[in-house]
């Protein structure tokens, strides 16, 4: 089943999201927290991708919600890979 692109642009606004919520202290500062639910919360525009797929995602989401000018374009890179190419 192929994603639509649309699907991979809210992953990419919601990561961007959680990674401008996020600081290294929130561990401490908020005991409800868990950098699992903000990577499951931006999977859900994704969530029938492919399993092998899906984990390669979420790696790379939680790398840019905790270091996002370290990671972004391994996101990016991810995202172009498995977006379908658009259409002209």
């Amino acid at each position: 089943m192929m994603i639509p692109q649309e699907q991979f642009d809210d992953l990419l606004s919601r990561a961007a999201l959680a990674a401008l919520f996020y600081y290294p202290e929130i561990v401490v500062d908020d005991d409800d927290y868990s950098l699992q639910k903000d990577i499951a919360y931006c999977m859900e525009p994704v969530s029938a991708i492919a399993l092998e797929d899906a984990e390669r995602l979420r790696t790379a989401i939680g790398h840019v919600i905790t270091n996002p000018t370290a990671h972004r374009s391994e996101l990016l890179a991810l995202v172009i890979e498995l977006a379908p190419p658009p259409i002209e």
